[in-house]
């Protein structure tokens, strides 16, 4: 399943072999594509490990590999072999480019490949810092934040549903290929890049202040349930039921906000009672349990259609809390030019998001994701020169698939 690369994007001309499974590095691989590189992702025959993983079709075919493989190629490989190993490390070298998450295998290890390219560009993702295993949702376990996700009177930890590491794990590997390449060009020098898991989340969690706030204060993060931590946001209902996000982040938002709500006279009262300043956000914050008993008289006395219609007129940031399936037929999928329509084989037809930046005025399109093996011969003849026959000996052999 060949695409021709588009000259036009920021990658053409760029080769990279993928070694992967899961979210992370498919992820890294997927974004490279769409910035025009030609990437080749590298299994095992049968497939690696989320080749058949969850959400199905009712054919059984893996919706999540389609989502987290558009528009590469893809090659299967008995890599146990000697002979295969001997194909993807000459693979590697011709494309100057390798990308994985399978650490620990010498025979793709840096010292291994940078004899046969010395300029090489090397990204490895591990688990943890030490080298050892981990995956988001035990990473983001040993991090505090399902410790202070879900509602205030909860004790047990709540997993976010979101793999935000592996997401931003991901957009990382795909920075570091970026400037590296920028280096290699300017210093003819290749670099090999390790990446844990582990520090991505824990950068992050030092970022947002997290981790700080506990060595400077003293203090840990407490559950707040749907609010806003500094600020004022909190979810409300309407009479009707339908659930909304409301965040009031400076003074013109508040303020439309008790216009709004018709409960500016109490909110002057409800300062003046607790000695607070509302005009601060801070403020805001630290009473929002009785700011939001105020606001939500105005919520439950209004229907959902009601609701939207007052906050459409105000600077308010809201949205209506939607479930996939209302957001996948939302004007906002539906006449969005990062997504266009996908005949994705084995799949279906359907509207399938690209780069989610427009380059020029243009969002990359996506391209069709390849079933296990689609390209094998094509690569090997493109990519080694190998003959037909050189290729037919390999797939009799069972070196490839």
């Amino acid at each position: 399943m060949t695409h021709a690369p588009d000259p036009t994007r920021p990658l053409a001309g760029v080769r990279i072999v993928e070694i992967s499974s899961f979210v992370a590095v498919p992820l890294a691989g997927m974004t490279l594509t769409q910035l025009g590189a030609e990437v080749i992702r590298v299994d095992p025959i049968g497939g690696a490990a989320d080749y058949r993983r969850w959400p199905l079709t009712e054919g059984g075919e893996s919706i999540y590999w389609a989502g987290l493989n558009k528009g590469k190629r893809s090659l299967a490989v008995d890599m146990r072999s000697e002979h295969g190993q001997d194909l993807v490390r000459q693979l590697i070298a011709g494309s100057g480019v390798f990308i994985t998450n399978v650490a620990g295998r010498q025979w793709h290890s840096y010292e291994e490949l940078t004899r046969v390219r010395p300029d090489l560009i090397h990204v490895e993702v591990s688990g943890r810092a030490d080298g050892g295993t981990g995956v988001d949702y035990t990473v983001n376990a040993a991090m505090g934040f399902p410790l202070v996700t879900g509602p205030a009177e909860l004790t047990a930890p709540v997993n976010h549903v979101l793999p935000a590491w592996d997401v931003t794990c991901g957009i990382y590997v795909a920075l570091s290929v970026a400037t590296a390449l920028r280096h290699r060009d300017a210093t003819g020098q290749g670099q090999r890049i390790s990446i844990p898991l582990e520090n991505v989340a824990l950068a992050t969690a030092g970022n947002l202040g997290l981790l700080t706030e506990a060595m400077v204060n003293g203090t840990s993060r407490q559950r707040i349930g749907n609010a806003v931590y500094g600020t004022y946001g909190q979810d409300f209902t309407s009479s009707d039921g339908v659930a909304f996000m409301v965040v009031a982040l400076t003074g013109r938002h508040f303020r439309d906000l008790t216009e709004l709500t018709k409960t500016m006279e109490s909110v002057a009262a409800l300062a003046q009672s607790l000695g607070a300043d509302f005009s601060d956000e801070g403020e805001r914050y630290r009473h929002r349990g009785a700011l939001g008993a105020l606001f939500a008289e105005w919520f439950t006395a209004h229907t959902g259609e009601e609701v939207t219609a007052g906050l459409s007129a105000t600077s308010v940031l809201w949205e209506r809390y939607r479930t996939f399936a209302e957001t996948a037929t939302d004007d906002r999928v539906t006449a969005n030019p990062m997504f266009t329509e996908l005949e994705q084989p084995r799949v279906g037809r359907y509207l399938a998001p690209g780069l989610p930046v427009s380059i020029d005025g243009t969002y990359p399109a996506a391209q069709p994701a390849p079933a296990l093996g689609d390209d094998t011969a094509a690569v090997l003849g493109d990519w080694l020169s190998l003959s037909a026959g050189d290729v037919e000996g390999l797939f009799r052999s069972g070196t490839v698939a």
